[in-house]
């Protein structure tokens, strides 16, 4: 395949897996290069009402812009991906529902045919144009208001999740956060005698531009009918002398 290159992509078309679904009910594809927040945008003006309020008054009259009501919500919305899609659209799923309570969930997941074309790098070499079948996953949601089927695979009632929510808020909310700073103070905390930073060794009293005197460590001991004292220098030299 080092003498090919993709030319596109073509995504075979998959029947809805949801028998008797108005026709006007709107479906969200998401795709993998696609914004969760224009998504959600589009979705969110479908199935969330909006209501003025003090600090946001209603629409002028001629204005464009106009307030959701009950009668022009939808009853149903569908989210479907493809392939690396899948994640995406699980994550539109479940702000949707947190967004807007009461949804019945059905989830289908099924195969869908995509076929890839692959265009010769050389044309004049005589290689022949290659399509390339492939079986990817593919998730299909179906968000209600009403009530949906129990009894089919898939569905999920209204709150089932909100526990497993609240609990997995709560052990992020106690974990630490990454990268932040240990408090001072307990044991160890305190720093070593002498140790500092930016300090050199220390410094020994004397007069400004006096040098510095080697140190010296000084002992007597007694010799026959004298007594001795040696004074060993830094150098490592050592002086006799009587008293």
């Amino acid at each position: 395949m080092e003498n090919y290159r993709k030319a596109r992509t073509v995504e075979q078309p998959c029947p809805c897996p949801f028998p008797d679904l108005p026709s006007d009910t709107p479906e969200v594809r998401v795709k993998d290069g696609s914004k969760i927040r224009n998504l959600m945008r589009f979705a969110l003006s479908r199935m969330e009402e909006k209501t003025a309020s003090a600090d946001h008054p209603g629409p002028h009259e001629g204005s464009e812009v106009s307030v959701g009501s009950v009668e022009n919500l939808c009853r149903q919305i569908m989210f479907t991906g493809v392939g690396l899609s899948v994640a995406k659209a699980i994550t539109c799923v479940e702000i949707m529902k947190r967004r807007v309570h009461g949804l019945h969930q059905h989830t289908k997941l099924v195969y869908r045919t995509v076929q890839e074309v692959w265009e010769p790098l050389e044309p004049e070499a005589g290689l022949d144009s290659l399509t390339v079948s492939r079986n990817v996953p593919s998730i299909w949601v179906l968000l209600s208001r009403d009530s949906l089927d129990k009894n089919q695979p898939g569905y999920q009632a209204p709150g089932s999740f909100d526990a497993l929510w609240a609990q997995a808020l709560k052990e992020e909310a106690a974990a630490p956060k990454h990268g932040q700073r240990r408090k001072r103070g307990g044991p160890g905390a305190g720093r070593t005698e002498g140790a500092g930073r930016g300090k050199g060794a220390r410094k020994h009293p004397g007069r400004p531009g006096e040098p510095r005197k080697p140190l010296a460590a000084e002992t007597s001991f007694t010799s026959g009918s004298c007594i001795c004292k040696t004074r060993s220098h830094v150098g490592g030299s050592v002086d006799y002398f009587d008293v």
